[in-house]
């Protein structure tokens, strides 16, 4: 397998920023950075990257060998020379370098021509620093990206379930992705309550392995405990019973080893993670103004994210609240859509602060 990009990480800083910069004929794009998948849209195209956040290294020689969905199949499977890894945490980055190069990557691999660079509007989780900010906009720039807007995810989520945030009601949205739980309450273009929990999709993944050593002593894979998240993973009580066979290593023997589990199973070891959720969407409500909380008493919760297709999440927030709730279509894709939707903000980004709302925060 030849490598993505040669040479070493510490010549991929070094390289003259906007060398190769991406464009396809001036064309805009929003990027949506999770803890978990890159999702990248084009306007009049749709989301044309959606891709997991994953990079595999050499370890001798620091190349980077492979990038989204090739590295992904390389977890829990590589050898002691190779390192798999998510670049960013809890929805931050950890590891700039990487970051940088998985951004150009993707990029480059829908841009076929490189004439102008583009405009882009990133997302980001509710809740982040100055400094949390620059790393991501650092990472786009240096794909030769000319200028970069940010976009709150919660923003980005409630404009891409098709809310109109610019009406003086108040809608509450919560997205429950990979790394982060972001909720915020909108209304008039921007964020009334938020709140950004660091409990997520890749927490429920971990509840399950340690949930399989402790109950079975079978000590199972990161992409395993995710395959029986989707297959039979609940948050709330199913009417049925679902099956999963769990394949992984007895922890006494060391042996191959394979377990049956059911759906009950699933809720006894992902109910108090939904849980936490939940009262954090209730802790938020309390302090949300009394106007705003009768708007959703009306029009209800909005889930949004990955993981709002776990089983139950609507049922669970609903009991805790005793509001309606429901998952917004197309909940994987909404942040992302709505960051392409808040493209258009850009070259109103002047106006900002003359009467003029914009979903957009600021402009590097």
């Amino acid at each position: 397998m030849q490598p993505i990009q040669a040479g070493t990480m510490k010549e991929a800083v070094q390289r003259e920023k906007g060398q190769e910069a991406f464009s396809l004929l001036g064309t805009d794009a929003a990027i949506d950075l999770g803890t978990s998948r890159t999702r990248i849209y084009l306007p009049q195209q749709g989301v044309v990257i959606d891709e997991p956040s994953v990079v595999a290294v050499d370890n001798m020689t620091e190349e980077i060998i492979a990038i989204g969905q090739e590295a992904y199949e390389m977890v829990g499977r590589t050898s002691q020379r190779l390192t798999v890894t998510y670049p960013l945490v809890n929805g931050v980055i950890s590891n700039f370098i990487l970051v940088e190069q998985m951004v150009g990557y993707f990029l480059k691999k829908v841009s076929s021509s490189m004439v102008f660079m583009p405009r882009v509007v990133a997302c980001i989780p509710g809740e982040v620093t100055e400094v949390e900010k620059r790393a991501v906009v650092n990472s786009i720039s240096t794909a030769g990206v000319r200028k970069i807007c940010l976009i709150e995810e919660p923003i980005a989520a409630a404009m891409g379930a098709g809310i109109d945030i610019f009406t003086p009601h108040g809608s509450l949205v919560v997205d429950i992705g990979g790394g982060t739980t972001d909720m915020a309450v909108v209304s008039l273009g921007g964020v009334s309550t938020m709140r950004s929990v660091k409990l997520a999709g890749t927490h429920f993944d971990e509840a399950i392995i340690k949930y399989m050593r402790r109950k079975y002593n079978l000590i199972i894979g990161q992409k395993t405990a995710e395959n029986a998240k989707t297959a039979i993973g609940c948050v709330y009580p199913k009417e049925e019973l679902s099956y999963y066979v769990m394949k992984g290593r007895n922890g006494l023997s060391g042996l191959p080893q394979a377990v049956t589990v059911s759906s009950d199973e699933m809720l006894e070891c992902l109910v108090e993670c939904g849980m936490q959720i939940a009262r954090e969407v209730q802790d938020m409500l309390e302090e949300t103004q009394p106007e705003l909380v009768a708007d959703i008493y009306a029009e209800g919760i909005v889930l949004t994210g990955g993981s709002a297709r776990l089983y139950g999440f609507d049922n669970l927030i609903a009991k805790k609240t005793k509001l309606p709730v429901h998952v917004a279509e197309n909940p994987d894709h909404c942040v992302v859509l709505g960051a392409g939707k808040g493209l258009e903000y850009i070259d109103k980004m002047d106006q900002k602060g003359e009467g003029m709302l914009n979903p957009l925060l600021a402009e590097y």
